[in-house]
């Protein structure tokens, strides 16, 4: 039997107990990867551990913690450190969609909300992971982002701009860390079926957009992909689809 492509391969996703998240957790796992899984909620979290160990026989490793709590983050970057010595891939898909409103109308406790999550969270993540990252032979590290940080729209302040906020940070680390074997990748996996897309859009047809899982692949391709330049052009899952739609007709 011939191993699994991310046999051996340590990955850490937050937001993993639901939406996109849960769905990049549950493909790696059955792909190879040993998931370490990152939630605010413990129970949601053992139900994904209870599906990963129906499908591949394996366990996750379960961190409940509030990815806002910096210095967390930095107790789970040494207890990787202490027992893996390294991380393989990064998949951060949480945050949050925070108040649809106009700018002006913000409250400032909500717009703080949001740039805790969205944005000083990804910053703190990528201080507490690049050793780890960097003591992998070929790291990558994906961070979920969305089509409104290149393309404002009303209603949408907040969240579009932590999103642009964190498209600018992530590409100025990866240019950072260009002579080395990391490689950071920007993911726009446009409207899905999720809690978040149901807050944003609540009279639309969940039926009628793609289920999370449908990213899982592309999630696995991206985390053993050869040749990653700098993140200057964000990957699509609708490009990929189509692409992938075609190869097989």
């Amino acid at each position: 039997m011939s191993a699994l492509p991310l046999s051996d391969r340590i990955a850490l996703v937050t937001g993993a107990s639901r939406g996109i998240g849960r769905a990049a957790a549950l493909a790696l796992a059955g792909a190879g990867a040993h998931v370490v899984a990152v939630a605010r909620t413990q129970g949601a979290l053992e139900e994904l551990d209870d599906e990963i160990r129906k499908a591949s026989g394996q366990s996750a490793t379960l961190v409940p913690l509030d990815i806002t709590d910096g210095d967390a983050l930095d107790r789970l970057g040494l207890a990787i450190h202490q027992r893996f010595g390294r991380l393989d891939l990064l998949v951060h898909a949480a945050g949050i969609l925070g108040p649809m409103t106009p700018v002006s109308h913000i409250e400032p406790k909500h717009w703080d909300r949001v740039i805790a999550v969205n944005l000083t969270a990804t910053y703190r993540l990528i201080r507490t992971t690049e050793p780890l990252l960097r003591a992998a032979a070929a790291a990558r590290a994906i961070f979920l982002t969305s089509g409104v940080a290149a393309h404002p729209r009303a209603f949408w302040g907040p969240y579009g701009m932590s999103k642009a906020a964190l498209e600018n940070l992530v590409r100025t680390w990866a240019d950072e860390l260009e002579q080395t074997k990391v490689r950071a990748v920007l993911l726009s996996p446009g409207p899905m079926r999720t809690k978040m897309r149901a807050e944003a859009m609540p009279g639309e047809d969940p039926d009628t957009l793609p289920d999370p899982s449908e990213i899982g692949p592309l999630i696995v391709e991206l985390a053993q992909a050869e040749g990653l330049g700098l993140p200057s052009v964000n990957v699509a899952f609708a490009d990929w689809k189509t692409a992938a739609t075609r190869a097989s007709a």
